[in-house]
């Protein structure tokens, strides 16, 4: 018959994980509000959804293929006070998962904003801190 040893002490595991560090200047807020779009060297508006936002840009599902680079017009829709309001401005596709939905024509980018205007860049402020209250 072997005789096992048996240890008083019990096993060390050592814990590994992973640290994420946050890369964004500005914060996000989660949020579901509708967005047309056009690509700035096209004409066809298309639709989308704007999944969440931030000062610097939006993370958005579209209904097409785009690349990295593309710049868009877009136009994002909300409702404040019952009073239909919008927000325009330039944003360029900034990546891209293209894996992420594309089975149900659903195509996920990260857009960073080129150009919005100071009216809209306010409206954009006011309803980013109306989210995150």
């Amino acid at each position: 018959m072997k005789k096992l040893k048996v240890n008083s002490q019990p096993p060390t595991t050592s814990k590994l994980g992973i640290l994420a560090i946050e890369r964004r200047k500005h914060p996000r807020f989660v949020v579901e509000l509708p967005l047309d779009y056009c690509r700035v060297d096209g004409s066809e508006i298309y639709g989308g959804i704007v999944a969440n936002a931030s000062e610097g840009g939006l993370l958005v599902y579209l209904p097409e293929r785009l690349d990295v680079g593309q710049v868009l017009q877009i136009q994002i829709f909300y409702v404040k006070d019952l009073e239909f309001n919008m927000i325009k401005g330039l944003a360029r596709v900034v990546w891209s998962d293209l894996a992420a939905r594309e089975s149900w024509g659903e195509y996920r980018y990260g857009v960073q904003f080129l150009s919005i205007g100071e009216q809209e860049f306010g409206k954009l402020i006011h309803l980013l801190k109306e989210v995150g209250k």
